[in-house]
């Protein structure tokens, strides 16, 4: 089945992408979503239970779908469900098991499209629409893994083109620092909207029909 694959990525915990996320499924409600959660034997060498999954890893991902494994009120698959989403997919993994994983969860889809949040999968699988959510403060502390997202973007989604820019030119050098990419500003998501949904159009071969 032809579906359109949209991942999104931050550069941070708290970058936002969440709430993007919910927000675009707002508007595709017979899509689905897919949640990366990558999890430590050992959390970052201490104590195992520090990690909220590390009691889920084992020799194979872990992907849990529908709505009984999936949903929590004060999770963000359960603002996935709130949000509209024809199903949720969590994939519970180590770092050796994230190509492996989000694999098994495309695998499952059956909508018409799929947002993926998340940011190592990109090293390994080709989106239709990638979007990396750069909101950067004094705080924030950014994940190795958004070289990769930065790297496969298509697009910038943020609350400060400048600054965002900046950042990214900034921390990373060569080629990857000095590409071109879209910026869209948070108040521009109407902007944004049209764009994945032409990205859809074109992949779904909608367009002229």
């Amino acid at each position: 089945m032809k579906f359109t694959k949209v991942a999104i990525s931050g550069i941070s915990s708290d970058s936002g992408k969440t709430t993007l996320m919910c927000r675009l499924l707002r508007e595709f409600p017979h899509w689905e979503a897919i949640k990366m959660t990558r999890g430590h034997y050992r959390s970052c060498g201490k104590d195992p239970h520090a990690c909220c999954v590390s009691n889920l890893l084992g020799d194979q991902p872990l992907i849990r779908s529908g709505f009984q494994q999936t949903y929590a009120d004060d999770k963000d698959t359960g603002r996935y469900w709130e949000a509209g989403a024809a199903n949720v997919h969590w994939v519970i993994v180590t770092d050796a098991q994230v190509e492996r994983g989000v694999q098994l969860a495309l695998a499952r889809v059956k909508a018409p499209g799929v947002l993926i949040e998340g940011n190592s999968f990109l090293k390994f699988i080709d989106v239709d629409f990638s979007l990396l959510v750069v909101n950067v403060n004094e705080h924030t502390r950014i994940k190795g893994s958004t070289r990769w997202a930065f790297e496969k973007a298509s697009a910038l989604y943020t609350s400060d083109p400048a600054a965002a820019l900046h950042h990214l030119k900034t921390k990373y050098s060569g080629d990857i620092g000095k590409r071109e990419i879209p910026v869209y500003a948070a108040g521009e998501f109407s902007k944004l909207l049209a764009r994945v949904q032409r990205v859809h159009e074109l992949r779904t071969g909608m367009l002229g029909h």
